[in-house]
């Protein structure tokens, strides 16, 4: 625990383990366990950790994925009568209707608190950190699974999920505040790297490193945008050409075929035409940054870098096929890892669909946030991925604000800001719960990125409250 990203957590680490104990001790005495875990990569890796770290402790389970946990979905799982139900990656804002429902639960989260009463309740805001940087909603589960190897006499046999915990919470971009991952997020990291499966370093923080020709990754970046590149196949094949960088071999090159003297002219260059664009230092400290290595997993799959993996997930749970994605973290490699290819594919098509739309029908200003209505024409699951790319050629003064109708008629609303926004005193975490529950909605999440679901009738009113609840965080 001594890396320097993480100085003085040990005892907040330790205080995380003594509940996650307790809560071990807890499971391992029932009979019937249901598992419910969000619809992102965070949450199916959540329950993929604690799926995995049951089954080694030999209890059954029934794992259930929610888009939000709400009075319906406490009630869908209140009628399977079990004796126990682990949450992960939610939970934590609905703790009084939890115990309400009569309930015997376990919640390994990281969003914001809401209420209180759950005693067996991992959450790095219970020890005074932040669940936007410091520790995944998957993080807080792999802590609930080393305490179950302990409970069982197995020690340390469950450290292996450590490599699980690190793609959820790359998923849930835990590492791009500080261009790495920190707290006890970083303490995780340490323990994957001393089980073997982890290994990691400074590189280029574009996607795509692992399964894209390098003109590809160049072309698909979008965070950092890159002037002149971003979006233009043939300037980005010009630009590699003018590096002296050899596009074929027998295949396509991507970046792990490249030489370190390839890799660093391609760096260079980048940064280079970056300042010369006009990107600030710290868009460019978003180009290189720390990069994570699943070591068990084979080079050039989706499956070997940390932030593709992620990616993969995302794209099996948000259209509606969770136990794909858990197959995927649970080791198949068969059946499940190709549909979830095929599905992430159709994923990166409905991405790009999703943000011609925005840049067809515009982005709204107001006084303090900037939005758009997708309507139907984007999944309600996919509506926050498309807001935070839009930001790429948005106000990137105000945070954004994406609508789309649910299947069941609500309005989904995500709210996405940047880090330098959070650094003036942006929380949208509260003013999205605030502005909800003012028009009859639920919301909540982190300081950087939130969610929502509101009336539709509510929308006018929910966006003049939001305008107001920002406007008087942010300092000038």
């Amino acid at each position: 625990m001594s890396d320097a990203d993480s100085p003085g957590l040990e005892e907040e680490f330790a205080a995380l383990a003594r509940i996650s104990d307790r809560a071990a001790e807890a499971i391992i005495d029932k009979k019937e366990v249901v598992v419910a875990s969000h619809v992102d990569a965070d949450g199916l890796t959540s329950a993929g950790i604690i799926s995995a770290a049951l089954a080694r402790a030999g209890l059954d389970r029934k794992t259930l994925f929610f888009r939000q946990l709400d009075l319906t979905a406490l009630e869908t799982i209140a009628d399977l009568g079990s004796d126990l139900v682990i949450f992960t990656d939610l939970g934590s804002g609905m703790q009084t209707e939890i115990l309400d429902m009569g309930l015997s639960a376990v919640v390994a989260d990281h969003h914001r608190p809401q209420g209180s009463g759950i005693d067996l309740h991992i959450n790095p805001h219970l020890v005074g950190l932040d669940g936007a940087t410091h520790l995944s909603g998957s993080g807080s589960a792999f802590l609930l699974a080393r305490a179950l190897a302990k409970a069982t006499g197995r020690s340390g046999d469950n450290d292996d999920l450590a490599g699980l915990a690190i793609v959820g919470a790359v998923g849930d971009l835990q590492d791009m505040a500080a261009g790495r991952l920190i707290g006890l997020n970083r303490q995780i990291l340490d323990i994957g790297v001393e089980a073997g499966v982890l290994s990691f370093g400074r590189d280029l923080k574009l996607f795509g490193k692992q399964t894209r020709p390098v003109f590809k990754m160049l072309e698909y970046s979008s965070d950092p945008y890159i002037p002149g590149l971003s979006g233009d196949e043939d300037a980005c094949i010009s630009f590699l050409k003018e590096q002296g960088i050899r596009l074929r071999g027998e295949r396509w090159r991507r970046w792990i075929d490249m030489d370190s003297g390839e890799k660093a002219r391609i760096a260079s260059a980048l940064v280079r035409r970056g300042l010369r664009s006009g990107l600030s230092n710290r868009q460019l400290e978003r180009l290189v940054g720390e990069v994570y290595t699943l070591l068990a997993e084979p080079e050039g799959t989706e499956l070997r870098d940390a932030s593709e993996y992620s990616t993969l997930l995302n794209a099996t749970a948000r259209y509606g096929f969770s136990g794909v994605g858990l197959a995927v973290c649970l080791g198949d490699r068969g059946p499940a890892l190709e549909d979830a290819r095929r599905l992430l594919a159709e994923h990166r098509q409905n991405l790009v669909a999703g943000l011609k739309l925005v840049k067809e029908e515009g982005i709204v200003a107001l006084d303090h946030i900037q939005y758009f209505d997708a309507g139907d024409r984007i999944l309600d699951t996919i509506v926050g991925i498309v807001a935070g790319m839009s930001f790429q050629t948005a106000d990137r003064r105000k945070p954004i604000l994406a609508f789309a109708i649910c299947d069941d008629g609500r309005l989904k609303v995500s709210a996405r800001g940047t880090q330098d926004l959070v650094r003036a005193g942006l929380n949208l975490a509260e003013a999205v719960s605030k502005a909800s529950e003012k028009v009859g909605g639920v919301g909540g999440g982190h300081n950087v990125a939130a969610g929502a679901t509101i009336p539709p009738e509510a929308k006018d009113e929910f966006l003049k409250i939001i305008d107001g609840i920002v406007g008087g965080q942010l300092r000038p």
